[in-house]
């Protein structure tokens, strides 16, 4: 009934344009209405009115929604933000606020989205008519008071976007939640395959008359692709996924059968012909932050025997981490067999040695999932590089392994700081609480073994610059982190205590022979093993 009221009240408006505007262009939406593609013609005209939208915002202090996808801005999260957007402009009894989809790239990377161009441009979406990031604002419209979002496949901001945090009024997503509870945003998560299903689900429930073909063909190719053709051995399809696309196949006979689509737009996927190192990387990434460290994710759609094979790689990737400011790259490389099996092995790039082994033995040792990884030769002295036995665990699985472990380290790091400035300052609660100094006591006097530090480790952190007080004091203490109880056997079992001092090392004390020199970096490097196990407990508890 409401989509015959719909078609009345579109006729009624199209004679009513023709009547004040006769021409070819009214007599070419009639035909075409009539041909049974007005509805195409209503996507085409929302995005268009989306562009207008944002001039008018400029001009007249029009409120604008956006809804986001996430930075990797594959074809799930441009499928969500397109017909969530519609979905609601459609549905809304707001009359002064426009629902815009924004694609979360520079428009000069769309092509390398090869799937996202494919599917879209089948359905009839041009290039012209879709916004990207790099062409609107979003801080300037939120210092504005303009701006409210929807985060669609992701529901945590990245650090340059955190002051947007407070415009968000809505997440849908199937990653795991990592956003700040808010009264004022509605959130909806589920482990679904594709988070496309859930805002199919959200048309489905709130306004099925709005999906026509061209929409139908948009959420059915994306939950295809992302769910790897239904097939459960992938691990990534879920009863959900199955019910919306089974409902989308059933309501649109002439949709293109799931093994037809699938193979178009995972061949448009992999296609990587004539790209360059930089665009391969760029292609597909998802780049993670903390204070200290600036990781990047890039999903490489060929073998690693492949990927690795050109003699000047290493100087391709340290071009591309230093241009765009990554300190550790993690390649996660995907191919299938002839029998359409999924085949993982993944690579972490980076020149620095120490921050490199840190990265690989949190992966080595991640318990949830196992990602069960077997050690492969490298033709790099600064890659390693792993087969991947768990070929069920994506890039979704292994974010929240390195997320974890960089907040836990950021973590540590601003507790070691704050004890530092303590102990310097003599403002410590020393008799109070039990302080756990994790650091490498005498790297010039002791075994590294004994701390459970290489010797490499040792010399990496022993340097001479960072010298004692004057000798009176002859020491200078940096602690990593202070607690009340120490309730990880694991803290104890590697770390030995120095010396307690008799009173204070005061002049005459058999133990007055200078301490031995200590860094804030060893330091570092020892809560660091500890983040390992943290985070492999923390993975446990989710």
């Amino acid at each position: 009934m409401a989509a015959s009221v719909e078609c009345q009240v579109s006729v009624v408006r199209l004679l009513l344009r023709c009547r004040q505007f006769p021409g070819a262009l009214c007599c070419w939406e009639l035909s075409t209405w009539q041909s049974g593609s007005w509805r195409r013609l209503s996507m085409e005209r929302f995005l268009q009115d989306c562009r207008a939208a944002l001039r008018q915002s400029d001009q007249e202090s029009l409120g604008v929604h956006v809804v986001l996808g996430n930075e990797a801005c594959d074809l799930d999260s441009m499928v969500s933000a397109i017909t969530l957007a519609y979905f609601l402009a459609k549905t809304s009894s707001e009359t002064n606020l426009a629902f815009i989809p924004v694609l979360n790239i520079p428009r000069a990377d769309y092509p390398l989205r090869s799937e996202g161009t494919s599917l879209l441009r089948d359905n009839g979406i041009r290039d012209e008519l879709l916004i990207f990031r790099d062409e609107v604002d979003l801080h300037v419209l939120h210092e504005a008071g303009l701006l409210s979002l929807t985060l669609v496949d992701h529901n945590v901001l990245p650090r340059e976007d955190e002051s947007l945090e407070e415009a968000v009024t809505e997440v849908i997503d199937h990653h795991a939640l990592e956003m700040r509870a808010s009264s004022a945003c509605k959130v909806t998560v589920e482990p679904v395959g594709s988070c496309t299903t859930l805002v199919a689900e959200r048309i489905f429930k709130g306004a099925p008359h709005l999906l026509d073909t061209q929409v139908a063909s948009l959420l059915h190719g994306t939950i295809v692709l992302d769910c790897v053709n239904m097939t459960p051995a992938a691990g990534k399809v879920t009863p959900k996924d199955t019910e919306c696309v089974t409902l989308l196949e059933s309501r649109f006979p002439s949709l293109p059968r799931r093994d037809v689509i699938f193979d178009r737009l995972q061949k448009a996927k992999f296609d990587v012909t004539g790209l360059t190192t930089e665009q391969m990387l760029r292609k597909d990434l998802k780049a993670l932050n903390s204070r200290e460290i600036s990781l990047a994710i890039s999903a490489i759609y060929k073998t690693l025997e492949v990927f690795l094979q050109p003699p000047d790689l290493q100087q391709e990737l340290s071009h591309f981490c230093q241009t765009h400011g990554y300190s550790v790259w993690v390649g996660m490389a995907i191919a299938f067999s002839d029998q359409g099996e999924p085949q993982r092995q993944l690579a972490v790039y980076s020149p620095d040695g120490h921050l490199r082994k840190l990265v690989c033995r949190v992966l080595e040792q991640a318990e949830d999932p196992d990602l069960r990884l077997t050690p492969l030769d490298s033709p790099f002295k600064d890659l390693q590089a792993y087969q991947q036995g768990n070929t069920v665990a994506s890039r979704k699985k292994v974010l929240p392994i390195i997320k974890s472990f960089l907040r836990e380290r950021e973590r540590r790091e601003a507790l070691a700081a704050a004890t530092q400035q303590d102990v310097l300052d003599g403002s410590h609660p020393h008799a109070a609480v039990k302080c756990q100094p994790n650091i490498n006591w005498s790297c010039r006097n002791r075994g590294a073994g004994e701390l459970g530090l290489d010797d490499e480790d040792v010399e990496e952190f022993s340097d001479p610059s960072e010298t004692c007080l004057d000798d009176s004091q002859r020491y200078k203490a940096y602690f990593t982190g202070c607690r009340t109880q120490v309730d990880d056997a694991s803290l104890d079992d590697d770390v030995i205590l120095p010396p307690t001092p008799m009173n204070s090392l005061v002049e005459g004390s058999p133990l007055d022979k200078g301490l031995p020199k200590l860094t804030a970096e060893a330091l570092l490097e020892k809560f660091s093993q500890i983040t390992v196990a943290d985070s492999n407990r923390n993975n446990r508890k989710k």
